[in-house]
């Protein structure tokens, strides 16, 4: 790739559009889900479901780690800045996700928490080495992509005896996300929607690379096709997405073969390996709890762990109410379907996850969709 104007050509994608309509038989809907919430901002941004013919329809799902966070794991993160006297260093995303008792992670910060946002796991082990007279913990969360710096932090700090260090870890996996959603009978029971197919994320799969998908693919009969986050990428992988669906076929495709492999970074799978175990189980905000879908640190690591350090145990919080975000990250509602989306909920005062990362389904939808709900 030499230019991102590249992939945001529109003479393109309406070329790429006229041949998804010629492709998609009238006779019949397709419903792909796109995982990713850079896919979702890009379809949003880019008008991209304008360009599709009415029987294709794209589904928002589970979007990014932020949204899917529960709220409990919020709160222990709290718990460490205000009650345990911790420096907690954390990504931005996370700090106005709503928690317990009308707090986030910024208002715990006006309230005295020592809480600072960094921008990598480094900053975050430069803060302990500065301040060696206090206990520093980096809160960890994200799929696939972010795991690998995770990992590599706490190894730093191994070799260097960093005793001030530790990780509160919320990382989560993809695969066993896209599984519960098409399997799960307390997922089925909440309402769900027809899913054909999926748009593969593309920079989890920098890292897991297409091969972990083959499996799901066979046993459940559904194509993927990994896609990267410009619009010509995403209407390319709508295309393929229709013509294996046309030719019967579930198959793991790479359209973002640019940045992915079939076996992925091999390296980085490694030290992530080397770190980290699978949990047994681990709730989603929208899935409830799903086993093997998160993982933990290892024993070697333990005194790196913060949940072990301080002796934080996590307990499960109901969303609020009046949000629609469970219902939103499973895909069987969209955000113009929330009561409270734009008016009580907004950026600005967000009172679900998929509110606050740009990334999130309701972010993107309030960013760039929601003028064209107005006009209609």
């Amino acid at each position: 790739m030499k230019y991102i104007d590249e992939f945001r050509d529109g003479d393109l994608a309406r070329v790429l559009a006229t041949r998804i309509a010629r492709l998609a038989q009238p006779q019949r809907n397709y419903s792909f889900m796109e995982f990713c919430g850079g896919h979702t901002h890009a379809i949003s941004r880019y008008g991209l479901s304008d360009l599709l013919p009415p029987n294709v329809r794209m589904v928002h799902g589970p979007g990014c780690p932020v949204c899917v966070l529960p709220i409990g794991r919020i709160d222990m993160a709290i718990e460490l800045a205000l009650h345990q006297d911790v420096i907690l260093c954390t990504y931005g995303d996370t700090l106005r996700v709503p928690a317990s008792a009308g707090l986030s992670l910024i208002k715990a910060k006006a309230r005295g928490g020592d809480i600072r946002m960094v921008y990598s796991t480094l900053d975050a082990l430069q803060i302990a080495r500065d301040n060696p007279q206090r206990q520093v913990v980096f809160f960890a969360i994200g799929f696939e992509t972010t795991t690998p710096p995770t990992a590599l932090a706490i190894l730093q700090a191994h070799q260097e005896q960093l005793a001030n260090f530790s990780v509160l870890c919320c990382h989560v996996l993809t695969p066993a996300a896209i599984t519960r959603i098409l399997e799960s009978p307390e997922v089925r029971q909440w309402g769900t929607v027809p899913i054909d197919g999926f748009i593969g994320p593309a920079h989890v799969s920098t890292v897991i690379g297409s091969r972990p998908y083959e499996q799901f693919a066979a046993n459940y009969r559904k194509p993927v096709v990994i896609a990267g986050f410009e619009p010509l990428d995403v209407m390319q992988a709508i295309l393929m997405l229709v013509q294996q669906v046309n030719d019967g076929r579930a198959e793991v495709e790479n359209e973002f073969s640019r940045a992915v492999s079939r076996d992925g970074n091999l390296k980085a799978q490694d030290r992530m390996a080397g770190v980290f175990e699978l949990r047994d189980e681990f709730e989603w905000r929208g899935l409830s709890v799903v086993p093997d879908s998160a993982l933990m640190i290892r024993e070697k690591y333990a005194s790196f762990d913060a949940e072990r350090r301080f002796n934080v145990t996590y307990k499960s919080v109901p969303d609020n109410k009046a949000c629609e975000c469970g219902a939103i990250l499973r895909g069987v509602k969209r955000p113009q379907d929330c009561k409270i989306f734009g008016t009580v909920c907004t950026p600005e005062n967000p009172v679900g996850s998929c509110m606050v990362s740009s990334e999130g389904a309701c972010a993107a939808h309030y960013s760039y969709g929601r003028y064209k709900d107005m006009a209609t």
